[in-house]
């Protein structure tokens, strides 16, 4: 009998032998062994287990029926995410890296102005990402969020499109006889209008997109955990592919052809992204959504307050998860109460524990242990989070004053006259070699080496990115000292219209470090949120990557401002102020960036230290 056994278990499949034991198991327990082998009473009872063994359980598929292990999740439902990203990315960069020119030559805002302007339309679209990861983590799957938002983006790009498209609907072309007239009244509504509603759609796509392709993988086995980290990586590299056509073929259409026909294949590929990523619905496997995760964090925090103030006997101390000298009796008293295992707290930031009260302040804010360790979890990763703002500050740099940098020197390239909003050419083409050389080498043989799963965690990955920001920006201070230099030796400085005798690519080498910079900073923040968050809260967390994004492009305007305020005082000049970027010191905004930067890093280290992984598979 036992050789039969071992011949079953290893020729079966491995459902059919659980089911096989499953089966003995029944038969072994009952006295009437025969009876219950022709009993039909077993029959539902192996059918359910069969149907919990090949169900993905939380999840379902596109038309709301449960996952199938079998048929849904895994590399090739992520691959269809991957392509969308490269139409979603292509869409949205099309006009934002060309943005700043197009409200200063066409809309004639003030170099200053268009600044401030592209900030702030970046910053709204990442800051909406939360917005879309509480959609998806609340009310729908990220699935049809990411539907809705493309059709809202989609709208929003058809109205910039007519606009760019109807000479009626600018403002009228200026020149050395006439004043320039900016943009207002119900054309700059339209111009604002479709802005919006592309920001709007592009912060629904960020909430939803990256951890709808995360969640295809099966994070209780190494190996799909580690597909995972390839799909985030992946991730990145496809988002740069997008960047790589958006700023080459079609900002060369914005600067030859016209707006309307870069505006116009902007539209086309956000249109072409929804066919693509439907004929991918079979695949997917989406996570049920299970409620706010703010009102799960207000109502613990509030609880923990209440309960705190008022004295109410808190049940922490009994269900302390390390408490080693925990007896017998202890236990039954926790059972009797109804307390299991996976309602224990832990000892960190232990005044949350305060939620969990023997008799609550209101019956609405009696809290699970769950709910209490879930928000202690998000607590912790803010900090990781604020330190990331800076590096986003440094990076709003590259489509604002850096592309007006590249406007006053020579863009030519032999007989190729390069747009001065196509040089993130040279991040993203450097992102799109280190990513797969990351994924395929350095990640295997960190492996090795470090004998973990991981090989390099997510706090190294983003703490690389930080320090990368800080050479980037002292870079950028050196290479703007050598362009006024030459403005000055040829005497261009108060011409702004003239190309300086300088190649462009001196400010590839500030896009390099800061597109290294991006790319271990955000495949790093992505999978970090996405590992570390409970999956009730995951959309959202993984959200604040694009949050952090938005808040850097927000603080950069609030910077720029400041710092011409404070150095506007005793009659002296502004040093981001004025029509000619020759008479900025860009120089010294630089080096203040670069500081800033150092501070921020040391602000990393000291709570990146402390932190202690609870993701499965990952290095502490």
């Amino acid at each position: 009998m036992s050789v039969l056994i071992r011949s079953l278990k290893h020729s079966l499949p491995r459902q059919l032998f659980f089911l096989y034991q499953l089966y003995k198991a029944l038969i072994t327990h009952h006295p009437s062994t025969h009876i219950q082998h022709k009993s039909f009473s077993s029959k539902p009872t192996l059918e359910l287990e069969a149907a919990q063994v090949t169900r993905w359980e939380g999840y379902v598929d596109w038309r709301n029926k449960p996952a199938l292990r079998t048929r849904h999740g895994g590399m090739l439902a992520a691959s269809f995410v991957l392509v969308v990203e490269v139409l979603e990315n292509l869409a949205f960069l099309a006009n934002a890296s060309n943005l700043v020119l197009y409200l200063r030559e066409y809309m004639h805002m003030s170099p200053s102005k268009s600044a401030n302007n592209v900030t702030n339309f970046m910053g709204t679209c990442f800051l909406l990402a939360l917005l879309g990861g509480f959609l998806s983590d609340a009310v729908f799957t990220t699935y049809y969020v990411y539907l809705m938002s493309a059709v809202v983006e989609f709208l929003g790009l058809i109205v910039l499109t007519i606009q760019a498209r109807v000479a009626s609907l600018k403002p009228p072309e200026c020149n050395k006889f006439t004043t320039c007239e900016e943009v207002n009244g119900g054309k700059a509504a339209m111009l604002f209008t479709g802005l919006y509603l592309v920001a709007l759609g592009v912060g629904g796509i960020k909430g939803s997109l990256p951890t709808h392709g995360g969640e295809q993988f099966d994070e209780t086995t190494s190996t799909g955990r580690k597909q995972r980290s390839t799909f985030f990586n992946y991730f990145v590299f496809c988002l740069s592919c997008g960047a790589l056509i958006a700023v080459t073929f079609v900002v060369w259409i914005e600067d030859n052809k016209g707006w309307e026909w870069g505006l116009a294949i902007a539209t086309i590929s956000i249109f072409v992204s929804i066919p693509v990523f439907l004929a991918g619905s079979p695949t997917y496997r989406n996570k049920v959504p299970s409620g706010s995760p703010f009102a799960t964090i207000l109502k613990v925090l509030v609880a923990a307050s209440m309960n705190s103030c008022n004295g109410r006997n808190s049940r922490s101390d009994d269900v302390n998860l390390f408490n080693p000298h925990s007896g017998r009796k202890e236990s039954e008293e926790e059972n009797e109460r109804g307390i299991t295992e996976t309602e224990k707290t832990t000892n960190t930031l232990k005044f949350l524990n305060n939620a969990i009260a023997k008799e609550p302040f209101h019956s609405s804010l009696e809290c699970t242990a769950q709910q209490v360790e879930d928000v202690k979890v998000v607590l912790k990763v803010l900090p990781i989070f604020a330190c990331t703002i800076i590096l986003n500050c440094c990076l709003a740099q590259l489509v604002t004053f850096s592309v007006q940098q590249a406007a006053t020197m020579n863009t030519k390239l032999g007989s190729l006259k390069v747009p001065p909003a196509s040089l993130p050419i040279f991040p993203v083409i450097f992102i799109m070699i280190l990513a797969p050389i990351y994924d395929h080498i350095i990640i295997p043989y960190a492996r090795k080496a470090t004998k973990s799963e991981t090989g390099i965690t997510h706090l190294q990955r983003i703490g690389i990115g930080l320090l990368l920001s800080i050479v980037a920006m002292a870079i950028a201070a050196i290479v703007e000292v050598k362009r006024k230099s030459v403005a000055i030796q040829s005497g261009l400085l108060d011409d702004a219209t003239k190309p300086l005798p300088i190649t462009f690519f001196w400010i590839a080498f500030q896009y390099l470090f800061l597109g290294s910079a991006d790319l271990f900073t955000l495949a790093g923040l992505l999978e970090f949120f996405f590992s570390e968050t409970p999956s009730r809260m995951r959309s959202l967390a993984t959200s604040l990557s694009w949050a952090s994004l938005a808040l850097g492009y927000y603080l950069s305007s609030v910077v720029v401002s400041i710092v011409n305020t404070a150095t506007s005082r005793s009659n002296h000049r502004p040093w981001l102020s004025g029509a000619n970027i020759n008479h900025y010191h860009l120089e010294r905004f630089y080096w203040f960036m670069c500081v800033l930067s150092g501070l921020n890093f040391l602000h990393y280290l000291f709570w990146a230290t402390k932190y202690k992984y609870r993701g499965t598979g990952t290095n502490h």
